[in-house]
């Protein structure tokens, strides 16, 4: 059994070991378990408030992207120590769900091979009273990268609108994600009328491009605007996540500027990521829980 060597950046450490950093979980890239694990050791600074003490849900591949994949929000045999778990407050009767504390959990999730990880949009300290609105926009196959650019700096304006500052990322898929950090004193129903309410609107004003009804079959030629994440258990990938897809692609925080250049929606990988991960970089999202304002409801 081969054990890693521990991964240093800035002085972060771990005490997990794991077992065949060797395995590849993307065969393409030939990106490997002790690669993921690097990665996140660059990204943890800047991850970790969007992922410590937050209500997880993982889509674990033990096999790499290629083999079996299922999410996972209760704990399995012989799970790590360090993925703790956590009676949800309104259902203390139902299985326990996941949290980490701690960079080492979150190489526990890696050794896991938890290749994407979907954090409620709260804390536990305050679990019924959310920190965040996110909306995620999610283009249909023939939709132009620049319309959803479009689409994200609208959703940037209505937020705005209800004083809040919006501050957005790649999804690692197709489309982006815009995000408001808001006070812990709104409820997940407040906070999902209000996403829904600007769903609507958007696809009101603009029937022709948004949508923001779920239905596969009116997909084509518009954005979905999905406002469900909002809802109580609901998850969004974390910043910083890497994606369960060809390629590598990871959900990258970016400046609004950035859009208005040449990125697209999987420009952030697991292996070119380091160079927008070191110290010399600024952060986007550094200001991100400075920013919160109440919802205004």
């Amino acid at each position: 059994m081969q054990m890693a060597k521990t991964p240093t950046h800035d002085g972060i450490k771990t005490s997990v070991e794991l077992t065949h950093p060797e395995r590849v979980y993307w065969p393409d890239d030939e990106i490997t378990k002790q690669d993921l694990l690097e990665y996140y050791a660059l990204a943890w600074e800047r991850m970790s408030p969007f992922v410590i003490n937050r209500p997880l849900a993982l889509l674990r591949c033990p096999d790499g992207i290629d083999g079996p994949r299922f999410f996972q929000k209760h704990a399995w045999k012989g799970i790590n120590h360090n993925i703790t778990e956590i009676a949800d407050p309104e259902d203390k009767d139902a299985a326990k769900l996941l949290k980490i504390e701690s960079f080492d959990g979150l190489a526990a999730l890696v050794q896991s091979a938890a290749l994407e990880i979907h954090p409620w949009g709260t804390a536990i300290e305050h679990w019924e009273k959310p920190d965040m609105i996110i909306m995620d926009l999610d283009p249909g196959e023939d939709i132009a990268w620049r319309k959803v650019v479009t689409a994200a700096k609208e959703i940037r304006e209505r937020f705005a609108a209800q004083g809040l500052t919006s501050f957005v990322k790649t999804s690692g898929g197709k489309g982006l994600h815009v995000v408001a950090s808001v006070k812990p004193q709104a409820t997940w129903p407040d906070i999902k009328d209000a996403a829904e309410a600007i769903a609507h609107a958007m696809s009101a004003d603009s029937p022709q491009t948004y949508l923001s009804v779920a239905s596969k079959a009116k997909r084509a030629g518009h954005i979905f605007i999905d406002y469900l994440r909002n809802g109580r258990g609901n998850t969004a990938v974390a910043p910083y996540s890497t994606r369960a897809r060809k390629g590598t692609a990871v959900s990258m925080p970016v400046n609004w500027e950035e859009l208005d250049g040449t990125i697209g929606p999987a420009s952030f990988t697991v292996k070119n990521a380091a160079s927008r991960l070191g110290q010399s970089s600024t952060d986007p999202w550094a200001d991100f829980f400075k920013t919160a304002a109440p919802l205004k409801v």
